[in-house]
């Protein structure tokens, strides 16, 4: 395979899209390259930088690239549905299981690393190590993450890819090839052969709205973080606070400006790559995972237990308990245990577990009986058939506020599901027994 030559094209079936997916079919460990917002695989390597660097890497791994949904050759999607960070991980994993890759290296480049965060720490079993380049965890402002762009930076942002479109600031992207004419216009084809202008104004505006900070502390693979000190486009003090919350994460910090991976000394990038990728580390065992917890439980159950009686009581919880397996089921959840009046179910996407809860709801009206349900993302612990930690504990607090047939949802799950179509009403910051600090709540619907 030279250099200017994409390896075949494939897809992997993810929900009824098409996911196109390349394996440069060389020795070494699997690395899957996660690409920024909008990619196009044979683009990638006719692209007179972006070629050599993916060879490059496929000299000490077995790569595998994608173009996620809707963009480059994948399935399109429509504007007003565009995929979730659930969904993509869904993508990642299809290609995984198409490519017959068990376990893989992930490298995320700018809105790549979220995902490929978010799925290192939701899959610790299939991600053998984390590399983020150019990485951020919000693209908006936060009390501890103040260098996020501003309202108005994203605003000027957005107005520049849907009414000029592909022509992006080179100035903030690859400063360093801002006086070559023939980079800038192979780069603007790229993007062009990437995505509409539509498209890509609408995954440009979900990005941002996507929140990756509380979950930083969950992910357990080992991580390596590289950016340029003088990125324009992402801080390098996003790296910094990153490279602070994941646990033993290795930040690299190089000189330059560049957010592109493959200019500006790429070959720096490419060293510290293959030093992670191609050393050596003990078997990990795998008892912490990032997972969305889901508990219900029935609405003034005693008060009907007694007027039902034990019996009827006890034929009433089997049809429950019944929903309940079909819906976490049909959900891609795992019931965890029913609870006398309720199930503790965790799920790989808040989103579906949002859905799940809303589904569960509506089904046990039929039996004269309303549930509420709870749900938190977080780190939980792995206990054989059961599970532990905090964030069980959470999300058992978090039911308690909810009403009749109400979801309710911690902010963590709120800020994962970004571009879900799901909407929330806020409760306010709340105080949860046994629970430090105050936690904002929301009531999920949609």
């Amino acid at each position: 395979m030279s250099i200017g030559t994409p390896p075949p094209v494939h897809y992997a079936k993810s929900d009824d899209l098409n996911i196109a997916y390349q394996v440069a079919d060389t020795n070494g460990p699997d690395l899957v390259y996660v690409s920024g917002w909008a990619s196009h695989l044979d683009m990638m390597w006719q692209n007179t930088y972006q070629a050599p660097f993916l060879h490059r890497l496929s000299q000490f791994s077995r790569l595998i690239t994608f173009d996620k949904r809707g963009v480059g050759l994948s399935d399109r999607v429509s504007i007003s549905d565009l995929p979730t960070l659930e969904q993509r991980m869904d993508d990642v994993r299809a290609v995984l299981d198409a490519a017959g890759s068990t376990e893989a290296y992930l490298f995320g480049h700018s809105e790549g690393s979220v995902l490929s965060t978010l799925f290192a720490a939701t899959y610790p079993k299939r991600t053998k190590g984390l590399m983020l380049y150019g990485a951020y965890a919000t693209r908006v402002p936060q009390d501890d993450y103040p260098w996020a762009p501003s309202p108005s930076d994203r605003a000027e942002f957005f107005d520049q890819v849907l009414n000029h479109w592909p022509e992006l600031s080179i100035e903030s992207m690859a400063p360093s090839m801002v006086e070559d004419a023939s980079f800038v216009e192979d780069f603007n084809r790229y993007l062009r052969s990437a995505a509409s202008p539509a498209a890509a104004h609408a995954l440009a505006v979900m990005n941002t709205e996507a929140d990756i900070r509380s979950i930083l502390p969950t992910v357990t693979v080992p991580t390596l973080i590289i950016h340029r000190i003088g990125d324009r486009d992402a801080d390098i003090e996003g790296a910094r606070y990153m490279a602070e919350r994941i646990p033993d994460a290795h930040l690299v910090e190089l000189e330059g400006e560049d957010h592109l991976p493959w200019t500006e000394d790429s070959e720096s990038v490419l060293s510290e790559i293959e030093q992670f990728v191609t050393g050596t580390k003990p078997e990990r065992e795998i008892t912490r995972v990032l997972s969305t917890v889901l508990f219900t439980d029935i609405v003034d159950s005693t008060v009907q237990a007694v007027e039902m009686g034990d019996q009827e009581w006890r034929h009433l919880l089997d049809r429950h308990d019944a929903i309940c397996r079909q819906q976490i089921s049909h959900h891609r959840g795992r019931l965890i245990k029913a609870t006398g009046d309720g199930i503790l179910a965790t799920f790989d996407g808040p989103a579906r577990a949002i859905r799940c809860g809303q589904a569960i709801a509506l089904a046990v009206r039929e039996l004269g009986i309303e549930i509420r349900a709870g749900l938190h993302t977080g780190e939980i612990e792995l206990r054989g058939e059961d599970i532990g930690g905090v964030a069980v504990h959470l999300a058992s607090r978090v039911m308690g506020f909810a009403g009749s047939s109400q979801v309710v949802v911690s902010r963590t799950v709120k800020d994962l599901v970004a571009g879900s179509g799901l909407s929330f009403t806020t409760l306010g910051p709340q105080s949860l027994k046994g629970i430090p600090g105050t936690w904002e709540l929301f009531i999920a619907s949609g």
